[in-house]
């Protein structure tokens, strides 16, 4: 399982520039597991590293993930790294296996994150779920910024949503469906009524072709009630939505993007298409 962050920084605010990169390690890493991890992330003598425990997980996950699924260690690390103004966020992921670098995409901008290079990894395959409080944490040690604990909440159980949905309707697809649901938000607002967000829910669900249980949308209504009631700036979402299209088009009509589409085209159009389609959609409505 992967894991979650506590500490008592010594970082500030006025310390934080771009490039600075704060790294998580599981306290039940082996010692030659953590320096492998720090190897890999490329880490300096000047980088601060956290350590996280087990216990900590437990406490922002317990509500909905069963204990077992949790684990008695944590393992998996992670690290945020400051970039400039209006960059954006960027995720990528190593050993993770059930929780996509969307899924952390779409959390952590709930949670209010933005202009941050993200990177999750760990010695061996993990799920993935636990390490989103870690990058949480980190960013309000790297930003001092004091995130709102119902908020770090919600965000923790739209990730675990979203990776219980992709379960059934393939996780691309599940990432793809929450940032619509977002995008259209950001640009209307959030519905008034559970019917209006049940309407959009499901017209977000039927332009992307994908088929939702009637559990499903439940679940989804009930957690996008609990983000109606908290203090989300959905501006910042959808510009974070925005910057990550940017970065998607950015790559696709690169040289790079091209070479790699031919290298692996069916799982790479299958994934894209169904983030891409988010705005395209949106596009052609609006045509």
């Amino acid at each position: 399982m992967a894991i979650l962050l506590f500490a008592f920084p010594s970082l500030s605010f006025a310390d934080a520039v771009v490039g600075d990169m704060i790294i998580t390690l599981g306290e039940n890493l082996s010692e030659q597991q953590k320096q492998a991890l720090l190897n890999e992330m490329n880490a300096t003598g000047e980088d601060q590293i956290i350590t996280v425990s087990n216990k900590e997980e437990h406490q922002y996950l317990g509500n909905y993930i069963p204990k077992a699924t949790i684990g008695t260690k944590a393992i998996s690390s992670t690290s945020i790294t400051i970039e400039k103004a209006g960059s954006g966020l960027e995720v990528s992921t190593k050993n993770i296996n059930w929780v996509t670098d969307e899924m952390y995409l779409n959390a952590l901008m709930t949670a209010g994150l933005k202009d941050a290079s993200i990177y999750v990894t760990a010695p061996f395959e993990v799920s993935g779920t636990a390490a989103l409080t870690g990058l949480i944490k980190a960013y309000e040690i790297s930003s001092d910024e004091v995130i709102p604990e119902d908020v770090k909440q919600v965000a923790n159980e739209e990730l675990v949503t979203t990776a219980k949905l992709g379960d059934e309707v393939g996780a691309e697809n599940a990432a793809a469906l929450m940032a619509k649901i977002k995008d259209e938000i950001a640009k209307n607002g959030v519905p008034e009524t559970e019917a209006d967000l049940r309407a959009l829910i499901e017209n977000a669900a039927n332009e992307l072709g994908i088929t939702l249980t009637e559990e499903d949308i439940n679940n989804l209504i009930n957690l996008f009630n609990k983000m109606k009631e908290l203090n989300i700036d959905w501006n910042q979402v959808g510009q974070q939505l925005d910057q990550a299209k940017d970065q998607i088009s950015n790559f696709l009509n690169s040289e790079e993007g091209q070479t790699f589409l031919q290298q692996v085209k069916e799982f790479f159009i299958a994934l894209w298409d169904a983030i891409i389609s988010i705005f395209t959609n949106s596009e052609q409505n609006a045509a």
